[in-house]
């Protein structure tokens, strides 16, 4: 691990110190190893405020940094912060990303793909079965399945994903090393198993009330898409939804009985737009995601080459004719056929009439750290 993420995890530490204010600091300072050594009155000038200031310079002083380190490389944690490239890409467009992710488990290429699931901790047979059947349909389509590893219909999305083969993510509102709810913890090392613990709050940190909202924008915005399946009109799960919807992306809600308390949260957000679920393979459709499974072999097939990057730097927003490219670059028409065909699985361009492509770019940042693999 990096020596200048002790900063990151020290930062992450202080009361008052959010993504804001670490943003100030890191402006102001350079770098964060400058901000823990600052004085009270250069805290000051970074605008933080006089109270957090305060705080900071109180904090380093019995914060051993040290010992914090070696917990989280004793129990097998990584950290990742805002500035390394395997930092989720889907966090870093949402407001306010967390400067620091704890994980426990493995992120892979995979989880760009993903669907979140949330309900009520009080399902009914309706909700259980539903969740059950959409989180195999998910993992059969490649689709990493990610809840909160909560009662209720969080922890059957978890379960029936792996049942399915299939990996999933749980997003903890406590430290990574505090099982919450404790019945779970079995479910917890199922899940490091095949896929990840996430969670932004230190080590030690106890699964207090406050901490579970803000962590729903990370479940929506880890996603491609959120499904509510059961919700009361008091629900977290309308919390994520809301969060999912601010961040731009899709919500899905399961219609339920009028009469059932249970679907009122899921039938209000259908009134309010949200997409009713009626067919799991509308899900694909909606984020034109039925590839999935052609596009994660192409990636571990045809690792980026130089005739990849070759043909992705001729290419752009503006539509070009494979003779163009052709023309640009001098290479046979049969070779460069062929490796647009794979760059399109791998979703780097996309084919808009026949030989013609256009660049995808927003897949550019994951183009170019794979070239640096």
């Amino acid at each position: 691990m990096k020596d200048s993420k002790i900063f990151w995890i020290g930062f992450n530490k202080i009361r008052g110190i959010g993504a804001v204010r670490l943003r100030q600091l890191l402006n102001h300072f350079g770098s964060l190893e400058s901000a823990w050594n600052a004085s009270y009155e250069e805290l000051r000038m970074a605008g933080i405020g006089e109270k957090t200031a305060q705080s900071v310079v109180e904090n380093r002083q019995t914060l051993r940094l040290e010992d914090e380190l070696a917990l989280i490389e004793k129990l097998g944690i990584s950290v990742l912060t805002w500035d390394d490239e395997e930092y989720p890409k889907r966090l870093r467009e949402i407001d306010q990303p967390p400067p620091v992710l704890f994980i426990k488990g493995k992120l892979e290429e995979q989880d760009d793909w993903a669907v979140s699931i949330v309900g009520t901790r009080q399902k009914t047979e309706y909700g259980r079965q539903v969740t059950e059947e959409l989180s195999v349909f998910l993992a059969q389509n490649h689709i990493t399945v990610i809840s909160g590893l909560a009662r209720g219909i969080d922890s059957i999305a978890h379960h029936s994903s792996l049942q399915a083969g299939g990996r999933t993510i749980a997003i903890l509102g406590c430290g990574v090393d505090q099982i919450y709810p404790p019945e779970h913890r079995a479910l917890a090392e199922r899940i490091i198993q095949s896929g990840a613990l996430i969670s932004e709050y230190s080590l030690g940190t106890p699964p207090d009330g406050i901490n579970f909202p803000p962590r729903n924008r990370l479940i929506s915005g880890l996603s491609l898409a959120t499904v509510v399946v059961e919700a009361g009109d008091t629900s977290g799960s309308l919390i994520t939804a809301t969060f999912a919807v601010n961040q731009g992306r899709e919500v899905f809600a399961l219609p339920g009985n009028i009469y059932s308390p249970k679907s009122r949260g899921t039938n209000r957000l259908i009134q309010n737009g949200a997409r009713p679920l009626l067919d799991f393979e509308e899900i694909l459709q909606v984020l034109d995601i039925q590839q999935v499974a052609s596009k994660q072999q192409a990636r571990q097939l045809l690792p980026s080459g130089a005739l990849e990057i070759a043909l992705f730097e001729v290419l752009s927003r503006e539509p070009l004719h494979v003779d163009d490219i052709q023309a640009v670059t001098g290479l046979p028409v049969e070779q460069i056929s062929a490796t647009l065909v794979m760059m399109e699985l791998k979703g780097l361009v996309r084919l808009i009439k026949p030989m013609t492509y256009v660049s995808i770019r927003e897949d550019t940042v994951s183009y170019e750290v794979n070239q640096h693999d």
